[in-house]
């Protein structure tokens, strides 16, 4: 028995096998902690409903509600230079079709299929989750995930941080009044409308002290202490690890989330065929939103002939204006992952703001928003590696004004002319009267 043998029991083979197991057992929970965590506080919501929830223990209509999405967006305010900022809100081409796909689009294709659930008369379906289906569609943009996938893409993360910015003050304004348009009476789902008991202005006022607070006055102050102290903000980013602060902040908005809608026994008084049809449908409904974002970036107005001098006015200026809709790879995954997200961020402040906190229909209500929240993530991880492997292949197409150059220059000067053969020739050669001479020396 050798020395190993006898300090564990076992043989040196077996241990290798087990520190191996348990090596890679943590970097998979280092590398995903972020999804094990939401599998954490969802069964803490499941165990301790009360902790959580609103005006509970913790009073999570306070502590998470304001001050968890107060911090997520203080970091971005903290993380964000000014000028990246101020370059990419030039990037107006980029900024249009992801706020449309998410303020116009998707709502609108989500609306469409809730009225083809709603109208297949299917009995098993709540209602009021039908009415959260709609209000999740009208969200703006997540927070958080996003700009992290970007980054795990190699896509343009300063793109992907202005759109979450800017998606999420646009929602506070848009949002109110897109869920308004849809739970109007005309349209079969009235009886969800928030305001039908108070009016517009009283709603607005609701959702825009919470978003206010929340979400403007912390970005603000966030970008001004960035420029008053620049290297201790830099500092402070890249050591305390702030990014990963402002995860954790999510985490506890989805455990608050979860907590609400166990106390208020939610998925108990919905049927099963509800649960299952919710999980499948936002599996299916990111995907729909993924391409749709990916064929409105691609557009194939690349291909587009350029215009010449006899080309019309109408052509060269539809040309100028249409040919940077074909965004880099870089670029569209940051649209992808952007337009296709939806946010409890400010979708779980603003149904509690519209509904009232202690609405026994806010449970109900929350539960799509809530699933598609986590659901996106699970997917989105899962795209990662291709988009990766999609984007790092950008760099070997060659550009076509790298493949007219050669043309160019080859009609322009004769010299250069076989250019790769002129290396070639330089190369040193060994003289053809070496080897008669090696010979005659023998």
């Amino acid at each position: 028995m050798t020395m190993v043998e006898d300090i564990v029991g076992t043989k040196p083979g077996a241990v290798y096998k087990t520190g191996h197991t348990v090596k890679f057992l943590v970097l998979f929970a280092i590398k995903n902690w972020f999804i094990i965590g939401m599998g954490v506080v969802i069964l803490l919501a499941y165990l301790f409903p009360n902790v959580a929830r609103s005006h509970g223990v913790l009073r999570a209509d306070i502590a998470f509600s304001y001050c968890a999405v107060a911090i997520i967006f203080l970091i971005s305010g903290l993380s964000m230079p000014t000028k990246v900022m101020a370059k990419q809100a030039k990037h107006w081409r980029a900024h249009l079709i992801t706020q449309g796909l998410s303020f116009v689009i998707t709502p609108a294709v989500m609306f469409g299929f809730v009225v083809a659930i709603h109208k297949s008369g299917n009995k098993n379906m709540d209602p009021w989750v039908l009415v959260g289906m709609i209000i999740a569609g009208t969200t703006p943009t997540t927070v958080a995930s996003n700009v992290l996938m970007t980054r795990m893409c190699n896509g343009n993360e300063s793109l992907a941080l202005l759109e979450v910015t800017v998606g999420n003050l646009l929602g506070s304004f848009i949002s109110p009044g897109l869920i308004q348009l849809y739970l109007s009476k005309h349209t079969g789902f009235a009886y969800g409308n928030p305001a039908n008991h108070m009016s517009i202005r009283e709603l607005y006022a609701k959702v825009m002290k919470q978003v206010g607070l929340s979400l403007f006055v912390p970005l603000f102050v966030g970008q001004v202490v960035q420029n008053v102290f620049p290297k201790q903000t830099k500092w402070a980013v890249t050591h305390l690890y702030l990014a990963k602060v402002g995860t954790l902040m999510l985490l506890l908005l989805i455990w608050s989330t979860f907590s609400t809608a166990f106390y208020d026994k939610a998925f108990e008084e919905v049927h099963y065929t509800t649960m299952v049809m919710v999980c499948f449908f936002n599996v299916g409904i990111y995907l729909l939103f993924t391409l749709l974002c990916l064929g409105a970036a691609r557009l194939p107005v690349n291909h587009l002939p350029k215009p010449t001098e006899n080309s019309g006015k109408f052509y060269k200026w539809f040309y100028r204006m249409a040919r940077p809709f074909h965004f880099s790879r870089k670029d569209t995954c940051a649209i992808m992952l952007c337009g296709a997200a939806k946010t409890v961020a400010l979708g779980a402040p603003m149904i509690s703001a519209q509904y009232g906190s202690q609405s026994p229909v806010i449970g109900k209500v929350s539960i799509p928003l809530t699933l598609y929240q986590g659901e996106q993530i699970l997917v989105a991880q899962f795209l990662v590696p291709v988009l990766k492997r999609w984007v790092a292949g950008e760099d070997d197409i060659p550009k076509p004004e790298d493949i007219e150059a050669p043309a160019i220059t080859s009609s322009s000067s004769g010299d250069d002319v076989g250019h790769e053969h002129t290396k070639a020739e330089r190369r040193p050669t060994r003289e053809p009267s070496v080897q008669p001479e090696a010979v005659a020396e023998k």
